[in-house]
């Protein structure tokens, strides 16, 4: 079963940071990442901005035009090249078939805020707790959307590139 997690740090370099970390724990086997991107705010910015980590495109990917369209949803800024207009539309509705649904959105969109970060993770396999405890000094929240294996095939339908 794929799960996409999302793990909040509190603060704007947080999330960058932890990617080596999961790339550690992916090579003990914790877990297994298909995708990532972060969000990053700097105290000073009125916007967050956005990474997607290309180095993990392959058969897991999601791409370019859910983490735009996520992101999107959740901070008003269509970034990683999201499409518009009725497109839009009906990717949005796709989320809530594969459990992203408006609490989700609303959730990470108050905790994500100036002077904080987030990494979202589509992965599979994590053994979460261990996953948690790896990381050093920062300990960061972890809100999560499980994805049945269903509802994980018709996310990548949805946005098969």
């Amino acid at each position: 079963m794929g799960t996409l997690t999302v793990w909040k740090f509190d603060s704007a370099t947080g999330a960058e940071s932890a990617l080596d970390l999961l790339e550690r724990l992916q090579k003990q086997e914790l877990i297994q990442i298909n995708d990532a991107a972060y969000v990053y705010w700097p105290v000073d910015r009125k916007k967050p901005k956005t990474k997607q980590l290309h180095n993990l495109t392959g058969a897991g990917a999601l791409g370019g035009s859910f983490w735009g369209l996520l992101f999107g949803l959740i901070f008003f800024v269509p970034l990683l090249g999201a499409a518009i207009g009725a497109a839009t539309g009906a990717l949005a509705g796709s989320l809530t078939d594969v459990g992203i649904d408006d609490g989700f959105i609303n959730k990470v969109r108050d905790q994500i805020t100036p002077g904080t970060s987030a990494l979202f993770v589509m992965s599979r396999d994590a053994v979460l707790d261990k996953v948690k405890a790896a990381f050093p000094g920062e300990k960061p929240e972890l809100l999560f959307t499980n994805l049945n294996d269903d509802q994980e095939k018709a996310l990548r339908e949805a946005f098969a590139e």
